[in-house]
């Protein structure tokens, strides 16, 4: 199976980032404070669960331990985080799995279309060897280690434009996507016209008319205020985006072993907290969207499916064939 890792990754030296006295302090079993980047704010579904580990974090420690949060991309977009945390220059942070199938082709897994059925179908395949296999490859091809599965959850589309009950509905429309191949080819197939953009950019182009349509889970939709820029919510419900709590692979390393074991401790009773907490905002978001004068939109997603069945060919290969037939057919 291809692979396209970024080679500065795989020997990622310690000295990059990660000072001799930084590791000395880890090993020692002093106070930390952790940095941690998260793309949205204290409130969203990524804030309760990375706030979640710092309180285990430090109740386990003991208080030798603790996490300083950096909301709204303070350190850098989701790619540059991610690039960060591999070269010790990040310590931890949470991202959407977008910008890591640029390191990993594996990960492309999660920007192909209607593969995971609901919610419990994408945490059974997460919560299994697949999600391990998947964490041994970020730590080679990216230089992080995946400490929970946390999630953004499934993703719907927004547009300033008209409400989507067909395909056929996206045509002319301009349409953001993250910066992966997959996702340009997933909308192109759709009928609409694509573009990648840096996720601290959209916003900006929506309300100036440059893009027309995003997507993102409910709980992002509101936490960024989208409706302010947006009309139209279809629950086209194409996607589940895992976010997962990564930590520097040389940072996780030079912790004790004792300390490594609270460190995923923590991260693994914060999971199921924000599992909880992102299904319940997207439940509360969705009525609140509509409140806030969103026009709400369920559309049949058979003729959706049918549309990217295409895409799913083309990148089988590329993400592995056998992966790809594993996450659909996953038993749960």
């Amino acid at each position: 199976m291809s692979r396209n890792t970024h080679p500065v990754f795989l020997k990622a030296p310690l000295a990059m980032g990660l000072s001799l006295a930084m590791a000395a302090a880890a090993q020692a079993g002093t106070e930390r404070v952790i940095d941690v980047s998260l793309p949205l704010g204290p409130d969203s579904q990524q804030g309760i669960g990375v706030l979640k580990f710092g309180e285990e974090l430090e109740r386990l420690s003991e208080g030798r331990l603790s996490i300083d949060p950096h909301y709204d991309n303070a350190l850098g977009a989701e790619r540059e985080v991610v690039e960060g945390m591999g070269f010790g220059i990040v310590d931890a942070g949470i991202s959407s799995t977008g910008p890591m199938g640029g390191f990993v082709d594996e990960y492309l897994l999660f920007d192909l279309p209607y593969i995971f059925e609901n919610h419990d179908h994408a945490y059974a395949f997460l919560d299994s060897e697949h999600g391990e296999h998947l964490a041994q490859l970020a730590e080679e091809g990216m230089n992080v280690k995946i400490l929970a599965w946390m999630e953004n959850g499934f993703r719907h589309n927004t547009n300033s434009v008209r409400e989507l009950n067909h395909p056929d509905d996206l045509r002319g429309i301009n349409h953001r996507t993250q910066e992966s191949r997959v996702q340009v080819d997933t909308w192109e197939a759709l009928g609409a016209n694509a573009t990648p953009m840096a996720w601290t950019e959209v916003y900006t182009a929506l309300q100036q008319g440059v893009m027309d349509s995003q997507e993102n889970p409910l709980p992002t939709i509101y936490d960024v205020n989208f409706y302010e820029v947006q009309d139209y919510l279809n629950m086209t419900q194409h996607v589940y985006s895992p976010a997962p709590l990564m930590m520097g692979l040389d940072l996780f390393n030079s912790f004790s072993e004792e300390d490594q074991a609270i460190i995923l401790e923590a991260a693994q009773l914060a999971l199921p907290v924000q599992r909880e907490a992102s299904q319940e905002l997207e439940q509360r978001y969705l009525v609140q969207l509509a409140e806030l004068g969103m026009t709400v939109t369920e559309p049949e997603l058979d003729p959706f499916r049918e549309a990217v069945q295409p895409v799913i060919e083309k990148w089988a290969p590329t993400v592995g064939e056998d992966l790809v037939e594993a996450a659909i057919n996953f038993e749960y």
